[in-house]
């Protein structure tokens, strides 16, 4: 077995034992992510569901918040397990929180319960337009590379 391979089933296996730790009580998706940090250490956490619905947390952001708060600052690999016939995608605040903290080669890996239906996606195909924070004064070499040129007069 290669070292991307174990890696990816140890990464699913946490991330499907999370799943079954899940808080879904209102829904009954329960979702588990992993994520491994660049040091090699795994952090896993599941959706924690909530009676009001804006406040419930996502799988995979509450995977990242376990390895910033060991330290992480850099994440090299995902994987989200959830129940339903298929493989789930991360939804839109997830993927932002994860491109935080993981580049556009990233794999992301998804699958139903069990591992099953085992799919793997970029970071980067999943969110293509990642928004970044540019300070209100950067220098003027860093903007010229951030911003969209002015139309000119004539429209073009």
């Amino acid at each position: 077995m290669s070292r991307l391979s174990s890696v990816r089933d140890a990464l699913v296996r946490a991330a499907d034992a999370a799943r079954l730790a899940a808080h879904a009580p209102y829904s009954g998706y329960r979702v588990g992510a992993a994520v491994l940090a660049s040091d090699g250490r795994m952090f896993s956490g599941g959706n924690v569901e909530n009676a009001s619905f804006g406040l419930t947390i996502c799988a995979e952001r509450s995977a990242v918040c376990a390895a910033v708060g060991a330290g992480v600052r850099r994440i090299s690999a995902v994987a989200v397990v959830a129940d339903g016939p298929a493989p789930p995608t991360p939804c839109g605040a997830c993927r932002q929180v994860l491109a935080e903290f993981a580049g556009p080669a990233t794999p992301v890996w998804t699958a139903s319960a069990g591992g099953r239906g085992l799919r793997c996606r970029r970071l980067g195909r999943l969110l293509p337009f990642v928004f970044r924070f540019i300070s209100a004064s950067p220098p003027a070499a860093a903007a010229s590379r951030h911003v969209c040129p002015r139309r000119t007069q004539s429209g073009s």
